[in-house]
């Protein structure tokens, strides 16, 4: 199916994430003590932690620093809690923001998302004030020039929900959280290597921002995704590159 084009949007924020590449051990490391709490120690049982040890070891995390962080988040190690808390609200020309956080500190963390969201032109809105303009999804991304029917023929034949083809090519596959892992491996299993592979709030519809708006709106995610407790920011603006 047909989709207007997310390459260039997606690009830029994937270039901006690896420019922060140094703060990606304390992120994975705070997934990986969550998820091993949650849902236990064992990957086997526990797709979540085994989605987090895939991102550490895509960060090129050493095996026992993996363990070290599971053993303290499973009780066989002294270590810190943390709590996962999302917030929502409005950025520039108002474009729909979620940040989520993993902290120590609720009351901390809080203070400090609100600050940035007032000082760089937004708004801190209530729960479930922007969410329902994102879907909670599985998401793999192609640059342009990749097999659009061999993509789409093994991602469908693996569960995915849908194929979207951007204006300049790019392929974008969306499946059910839940079947993240199964169409990553079909993918795989087949040659296909996305640019982008995650599970992610995917914004339903986009705003876009040029100019002076556009560089408002990136000094606010900046500023957001440089927050200790933030782990990841989403949002529905699509900005000038």
């Amino acid at each position: 199916m047909a989709g207007h084009s997310k390459w260039a949007n997606i690009q830029h924020r994937k270039g901006r994430q690896d420019e922060k590449r140094g703060r990606v051990w304390t992120r994975v490391i705070r997934e990986i003590m969550v998820a091993a709490r949650q849902g236990g120690g064992d990957i086997t049982t526990n797709p979540r932690l085994r989605l987090a040890i895939d991102k550490a070891k895509a960060a090129n995390m050493p095996a026992d620093t993996i363990k070290r962080n599971v053993d303290k988040a499973t009780g066989n190690l002294e270590g810190v809690s943390y709590e996962e808390i999302r917030y929502e609200g409005y950025g520039i020309g108002g474009a729909a923001v979620i940040v989520d956080c993993m902290t120590d500190n609720r009351v901390r963390t809080v203070a400090e998302v609100r600050h940035a969201f007032s000082k760089y032109g937004g708004n801190l809105g209530t729960e479930g004030s922007v969410a329902f303009q994102f879907k909670h999804c599985g998401q793999f991304v192609f640059a342009p020039g990749t097999h659009e029917d061999k993509v789409m023929e093994v991602a469908l034949e693996a569960g995915a929900e849908d194929v979207v083809t951007g204006d300049d090519g790019s392929v974008e596959v969306l499946c059910a959280p839940g079947d993240f892992e199964t169409v990553k491996n079909a993918l795989e299993g087949a040659g296909l290597a996305p640019e982008i592979a995650e599970v992610t709030m995917r914004a339903e519809n986009t705003i876009p921002l040029t100019g002076e708006d556009a560089q408002r709106m990136q000094k606010l995610l900046d500023v957001l995704e440089d927050l200790d407790d933030v782990q990841e920011v989403f949002h529905n603006a699509e900005l000038e590159a």
